[in-house]
């Protein structure tokens, strides 16, 4: 056959060699609204050369190296000698060490921390979310550690250090450490208090042996570990290394290492702890959720972050591919209803970023309001976006049509990470009767975040009518539980809404306004109204090359 026949026309050239952060403008404004004036300059800086380094060839190279070599479990030596060690591709190692020099561990220890740290988490999880998963955990670990300042003392600094090394080592031995965690078991999933792992007090003060097993241990290659267990008092939260003092291993069973759905660059697994399994005590016995809230409450920020990332890069995927490629006449990007899809999923995208940066600002800035706001912002945000990144990453991956469906385009491994956030750290249900919960035990949640949408009242009729609904709602409290999906997915627009409505330009907000608290919104991308200025909102997701 003549080589002329296979002349390659009418293909985008790949999304490579471009800044993720400074091209991506929701972001980018995001983190201008939050950072201190003198420190944006220093941070624009720092995230500008993250977003080209993960708009890098070489990045999107590590990212498919580590997806399509997942990590393998080795149990023993050579010579039969219990090891429990995880293998992973170099790729994998190289963006958890980028990850961690870039500080997305830090964010404690940092002035404006949690911003900066959630603007590199999106923009750097966009190359691979298999490395996310441990530097959510090393990150949200540090205020569980806080509960003992002995033992904060002793770690805090290994968490935030911007130092990877991968081996597993002595505590004292290592400049920087990686952690995971351990709460769910076999037989009652969310449900925690229902776990069966024993810790029995030995002699030396706030130490314990375990003995039992746990269903998910997210990232077993990890230096330590925080794990539930049931101690003489009731449920209680443990630090558990897998090195001790003295440089012996300490009793960590690996059994096997989880074949999933998605996220296979990343090792989840279920592990044993014989009876030999050494662990120190953080808070009191007995108090083990409470002391472990604020590690679930930080990692459910990152799924909400994690979510963003995807719808991100979706995006950015979607609208690079339909600028660059003609079908019936010209560009696909300028075809109505192909431009009223991207416009649909770029609204979502923008929705979910704003949202995610404006609760780590509520985290760094420590006041009583932003506190009970993060208390039911979060699990209703965690609910929304999360459940909104698999429709969004399968309808982008339908814009590239058949090109999508192929792995090498990088859609397909999207969709598989997709639904992973939904579920981490409680499903649904577990979000929405959380903010339930919030609502009963803690009032001045809801006056908080009644506080923070009440900053758009006026600027939006839309608005001002899906918020009377929605105190509509909050104040019929018959069949409650039975109808909190419906009320949590209302919270999480109308906080959107509001967010949008003060903050993003007026074509972004329109159509948001016009579609998700309409009252005609269908849910399915691609049912804007016409009558928008929707090639503004295209062009403001457009990534330039």
């Amino acid at each position: 056959m003549a080589p002329t026949t296979h002349t390659v026309t009418n293909q985008p050239p790949p999304l490579t060699g471009y800044d993720a952060f400074t091209e991506d403008a929701a972001l980018a404004e995001s983190v201008a609204r939050h950072i201190a004036p003198e420190r944006l300059s220093e941070v624009r800086g720092e995230l500008g050369e993250l977003g080209r380094a993960a708009g890098s060839a070489q990045a999107q190279e590590w990212g498919r190296l580590a997806n399509e070599n997942p990590p393998v479990l080795r149990t023993h030596d050579r010579y039969g000698n219990r090891i429990d060690e995880v293998e992973f591709h170099p790729a994998w190692h190289r963006l958890l060490g980028h990850a961690v020099s870039a500080h997305l561990t830090g964010a404690w220890a940092r002035p404006d921390g949690h911003v900066r740290r959630a603007a590199g988490f999106l923009v750097w999880t966009q190359t691979e979310q298999g490395h996310a998963c441990p530097l959510s955990m090393t990150h949200a670990a540090v205020p569980a550690l806080r509960a003992d300042p002995a033992i904060a003392a002793e770690w805090e600094p290994r968490l935030t250090s911007n130092a990877y090394e991968p081996e597993l080592l002595a505590p004292g031995g290592k400049p920087g450490a990686i952690f995971g965690m351990g709460m769910t078991e076999k037989q009652g999933g969310s449900d925690v208090r229902a776990n069966t792992t024993r810790a029995e007090p030995l002699a030396e003060e706030g130490t314990y042996a375990l003995t039992g097993h746990k269903w998910f241990c997210s990232a077993p290659m990890s230096d330590g570990f925080l794990v539930l267990a049931q101690a003489p008092g009731g449920l209680t939260c443990f630090l558990l290394p897998r090195v001790l003092p003295d440089g012996t291993r300490n009793t960590f069973r690996i059994q096997r290492l989880k074949d999933k759905l998605g996220n296979h660059a990343n090792a989840s697994s279920e592990v044993e702890f014989d009876g030999s399994t050494w662990a120190r005590r953080l808070g009191e016995e007995g108090r083990g959720v409470a002391t472990i809230i604020e590690m679930v409450a930080a990692t459910r920020l990152d799924c909400v972050i994690g979510s963003a990332a995807i719808m991100r890069q979706a995006v950015a995927q979607a609208v690079h591919h339909t600028a660059h490629r003609s079908a019936f006449g010209g560009l696909l990007i300028d075809k109505p209803l192909m431009q009223n899809v991207l416009a649909d999923l770029a609204l979502e995208s923008e929705a979910a970023t704003t949202l995610a940066l404006r609760l780590a600002a509520a985290y760094d800035s420590g006041g009583e309001a932003d506190r009970k706001l993060l208390r039911l912002a979060v699990p209703a945000a965690k609910y929304w976006v999360t459940k909104r990144c698999a429709p969004l990453a399968a309808e982008a991956l339908e814009c590239l049509g058949g090109n999508g469906y192929v792995e090498e385009s990088g859609m397909p491994r999207l969709l598989r990470e997709a639904p992973l956030n939904s579920i981490w750290e409680g499903s649904g249900n577990v979000q929405a009767l959380d903010v339930l919960r919030a609502m009963q035990r803690d009032p001045a949640s809801v006056n908080a975040f009644l506080e923070e949408i009440g900053r758009a009242r006026g600027a939006d009729h839309r608005l001002d009518a899906a918020v009377k609904d929605l105190l509509t709602e909050l104040s019929d409290l018959e069949g409650l539980e039975g109808r909190a999906r419906r009320l949590v997915e209302r919270m999480a627009l109308v906080l959107q809404g509001s967010l949008l409505v003060r903050f993003a330009p007026p074509a972004v907000a329109d159509a948001f306004c016009a579609s998700r608290l309409g009252r005609d919104w269908g849910g399915a991308f691609g049912t804007l109204p016409h009558t928008l200025d929707l090639g503004a909102v295209v062009e403001r997701a457009r990534v330039k090359i």
